[in-house]
């Protein structure tokens, strides 16, 4: 009998875990994948050590870099290259070529605070500024909100600056178009500024004004997977188990009566597993070993549709659950490229591009210049040798590689990384590659989530001995997951404290 399993070992189970192990309790940590960290692992390409999923942290609220520092790595947060990310745009006429324009400073979300700012007009030219421009002009409602932001932004400043500005943002950080994301989720106050200043571009400018200065972003010396190691030490010295390549199948409640019958019943959980490594090696040698663990208090941190599948069979309001009006999840796999490209030195594109929807040529929706961005990468490499990384994968569409091999997806995103970077690029000049896919990610910002995860926070609290969290929960980033995550194993030491 543990006290704790914890079922996921992504970031928000590992910090969960630690907030129980820091008290004294028992705890398990099972994860289906062969390695810990989830969407914050690392990987080595080329012999360099790279961040497979994020790379950077939000800096709002100071939440993640106080628990940076109670891991004792605040010596190596690191600043972004300010040079900035750019835009890979289709033409501004029909049958012209694309276009490649730095984003836009003063804005949010991509939205511009001054429309007809030079850096705006070049990416949506004059005719899309004066239409921004309009904005200003028109009436604000005082009664009732926008929910939609890609609706907020059509309505009041056109499709030029949705499509060419808002979407390829918003694809860029919660991998969902525009038009499905919740304002109040995704910018709050947003609203509320837009009535007391009367036009989107002023509340914008509001928003702005109220920001902390610096970056909105930063990293650590060496990669964000770092986080991950210095977690699993930390929990290593608390003699926290984590079991790689073991996935739960099934949770059932035991409630064991008390002696006298006096007393409400104790209760326990008993967690079905699985392996997953030896069902996919196909070696009968290893065949499936499927058991189980009993703990008093159990942490889901998986995943939506695996939380959702292991909640259902609980009872009928956890089968509700799981029937609710859920988004397609998104998919997004990235390309990691190391070349050996001379031509890259000069950072033709700042710290990479977003691309917008329908530009030819392209078929990434976005690139990070890796070297570029981070001068502890850049420091490891000689000169001329760089580290691009491509996402694939838009909302409501397949992911266009999955199909690809390997030489062919590394051969594409060459392709692409020659056209968004302007520079030409050939698959001679690849010294490392590297795929990595997410799946199931379930953004918590789409239209309609909030009410959807209210009534999963909800049910779960009625159960005692049961908790969750994950970034389909708490939102997306680490600046959403690690917060919530404390208060799971907050409220759980707190269970334990009241037995």
């Amino acid at each position: 009998m543990k006290d704790v399993l914890v079922i996921g070992g992504g970031v928000a189970g590992l910090v969960a875990a630690r907030e129980c192990a820091h008290l004294g309790l028992s705890v398990v940590v099972l994860e289906a994948a062969g390695t810990p960290g989830g969407a914050v692992a690392g990987h080595e390409v080329a012999g360099l050590p790279l961040d497979a999923g994020a790379e950077s942290f939000a800096v709002r609220g100071n939440t993640v870099a106080a628990f940076i520092a109670n891991l004792g790595l605040t010596a190596e947060i690191v600043e972004p290259n300010p040079a900035g990310a750019w835009l890979h745009l289709p033409a501004h006429r029909p049958g012209g070529a694309p276009v490649s324009v730095p984003l836009p400073k003063a804005g949010v979300l991509g939205i511009p605070g001054s429309p007809l700012a030079e850096d705006v007009r070049r990416a949506i030219g004059w005719s899309g500024a004066l239409r921004a421009y309009a904005d200003r002009l028109m009436p604000v409602l005082k009664i009732g909100r926008e929910q939609s932001l890609g609706e907020l932004v059509g309505k009041r400043m056109g499709t030029k600056v949705l499509e060419r500005l808002v979407n390829p943002v918003a694809g860029g950080v919660y991998a969902t178009a525009a038009a499905d994301l919740e304002v109040d989720v995704v910018a709050p106050g947003l609203n509320r500024a837009l009535t007391r200043s009367g036009s989107l571009s002023g509340a914008v400018t509001a928003l702005r004004i109220a920001a902390p200065a610096g970056s909105a972003v930063r990293g650590l010396n060496g990669g964000m997977h770092r986080l991950v190691d210095a977690l699993v030490a930390d929990l290593g010295r608390y003699d926290v188990e984590i079991r790689t390549h073991t996935a739960a199948t099934g949770l059932t409640p035991v409630d064991t009566p008390t002696g006298d019958g006096t007393a409400a019943p104790t209760r326990s959980w008993v967690v079905r597993l699985a392996s997953p490594k030896n069902a996919e090696s196909g070696d009968a040698a290893v065949a499936d070993e499927p058991g189980t663990l009993e703990a008093r208090h159990v942490i889901l941190a998986v995943p939506a549709a695996v939380a959702l599948g292991l909640l259902a069979p609980l009872g009928t309001e956890f089968a509700a659950l799981a029937a609710l009006d859920w988004p397609e999840p998104a998919a997004v796999e990235l390309a990691t490229l190391v070349l050996d490209a001379p031509a890259l030195d000069a950072h033709p594109r700042g710290t990479g591009a977003l691309v917008a929807e329908g530009t030819p040529g392209v078929t990434a929706k976005a690139l990070t210049h890796v070297t570029a961005k981070w001068a502890w990468l850049d420091a490891l490499t000689p000169p001329g040798r760089h580290v691009v990384r491509l996402s694939y994968g838009r909302a409501g569409a397949p992911v266009p590689t999955l199909g690809l091999s390997d030489d062919e997806l590394a051969h594409l995103a060459v392709q692409d990384a020659s056209a968004i970077l302007g520079v030409d690029l050939t698959d001679s000049q690849v010294a490392g590659f590297a795929r990595t896919l997410w799946a199931d990610a379930l953004s918590p910002a789409t239209i309609g989530a909030p009410e959807r995860i209210r009534r999963v926070r909800d049910v779960v609290e009625t159960t005692p001995g049961l908790d969750v969290t994950g970034g389909w929960l708490s939102g997306t980033g680490l600046a959403s997951v690690i917060p919530d995550a404390l208060a799971a194993g907050i409220r759980v030491r707190r269970a334990v404290l009241d037995l």
